[in-house]
């Protein structure tokens, strides 16, 4: 993911043609899956679909050529890691782990047959990416008791028993950003906020969030609803501008933060940005918008930077350069390792419990209550209506840094946080 500006055109045509790159498209369906019948192994564990006296096959529903290639890839090798590591340790319940990685290009037609390639034969997908495809699968995989991990944090996707949302979700974060502007940049009551979001679960489910919280604080939210298709965000400052906003939310893609931020820099509304975690890559040090970012920008987020002191952290950022050189370390890599650690947890308990069935492994991952990988705060799993954690890291943009961002305040349940969960309970 690269881009922004260039001063000698205008904002507009200078920003489209250079975000280009970055666009993100978005569909929507649904598939069918069997999910299979269980057995008794030699071992006396009981097993079913994915599962052999041998092998334990999970499935990567990922984007290897579309507009998230670049986290896809990241994700894809973070967690080869991990099986590589694991089964080099003798693997889990004496079998080694294969994961089956299938690319949709983030397109949602291709993400159902490739579900409905893989589903019968694999136990769990500790990796699918996009929210629409999770959206669209959404049915499939809790009839097939097939334990989710998506790279996606909206609210709409709790309540699912085998569909994991790890971290906070999208709301949460922006309770926290508002926080975070009310304490450290000056806003105080009266003052309005300007909230540009894609539209769809992730950018209205951060809007509920950052409404929440501003009705509390006395701020005003001015909100800017946006497509994934929109990279030249020019309109949108120039009404935030005309507002008179003291600070910005931005829920959105790294094409459309880059643009904010440049845009709002060159026209003169220098005030803070704070960014949903989806909206920061850290191709985007390496362009001109940079400065800017540097300047202007904060991140919120669930997991730490990658440049976190962390030893689970600087642990594995050792591991994946010496293993793939040449491979940028960024936040897809810390969540997809993360992840593959968590269900590796989760199928550890099930095998200790005798039964590595996809129902089974459900449960053994909803029986976790302090789940901790030491990269980064721990996870309750056992609510499914409620995030999985409620603490936020807050990041700052850093060319020199390792993943592009460093830490600025450590994860912290935001003021505000339970409140809001139980009036929404």
């Amino acid at each position: 993911m690269k881009t922004e500006h260039h001063r000698h055109r205008t904002p507009g045509t200078a920003l489209a043609a250079a975000l280009a790159a970055l666009l993100i498209a978005a569909t929507g369906c649904s598939s069918k899956a069997d999910g299979g019948s269980t057995s008794d192994g030699a071992d006396g564990v009981k097993s079913g679909p994915g599962v052999t006296e041998k092998s334990i096959r999970l499935g990567a529903l990922t984007d290897l050529t579309g507009p998230y290639a670049t986290l896809g890839k990241s994700i894809v090798q973070a967690q080869q890691m991990w099986a590589d590591e694991t089964n080099a340790d003798g693997g889990i319940c004496g079998r080694k782990v294969e994961i089956v990685v299938k690319d949709h290009g983030y397109d949602v037609q291709k993400a159902v047959t490739a579900y409905a390639d893989i589903a019968p034969d694999v136990l769990a997908l500790p990796q699918v990416i996009g929210s629409p495809v999770v959206a669209a699968l959404l049915d499939d995989v809790e009839r097939d008791h097939l334990l989710t991990f998506p790279q996606a944090w909206a609210a709409s996707l709790l309540g699912k028993d085998s569909i994991q949302v790890l971290g906070t979700t999208y709301d949460l974060d922006m309770i926290a950003a508002v926080d975070f502007l009310t304490r450290t940049k000056g806003l105080k009551k009266g003052d309005s906020v300007g909230h540009v979001y894609f539209e769809g679960d992730y950018g209205s489910n951060a809007l509920e969030g950052s409404t929440w919280a501003a009705r509390k604080a006395g701020l005003k939210i001015v909100d800017q609803k946006i497509k994934a298709t929109d990279t030249d965000l020019s309109a949108q400052v120039s009404a935030l501008k005309k507002a008179g906003v003291k600070a910005v939310l931005i829920s959105a893609g790294p094409a459309q933060t880059a643009s904010l931020v440049g845009v709002a820099a060159s026209r003169g509304l220098s005030v803070p940005v704070v960014s949903s975690a989806p909206g920061f890559a850290p191709q985007l040090m390496k362009t001109p918008a940079a400065p800017a970012l540097t300047a202007l920008l904060n991140v919120v987020s669930a997991a730490p930077a990658v440049s976190s002191d962390l030893g689970g952290v600087r642990s594995m950022v050792a591991a994946y350069t010496k293993k793939y050189p040449g491979s940028q370390v960024d936040s897809g890599v810390l969540s997809g390792y993360n992840a593959a650690r968590l269900l590796g947890a989760d199928l550890e308990k099930a095998c200790a419990a005798g039964s590595l069935t996809r129902e089974d492994l459900v449960k053994a991952h909803r029986s976790q209550k302090n789940a901790d990988t030491g990269l980064g705060t721990p996870q309750d799993f056992s609510d499914v209506s409620r995030p999985a954690s409620q603490s936020t890291y807050v990041l700052k943009p850093d060319a020199k840094a390792v993943g592009g961002t460093v830490n600025v305040e450590e994860a912290h349940v935001a003021p505000g946080v339970e409140e809001y969960l139980t009036s929404r309970s």
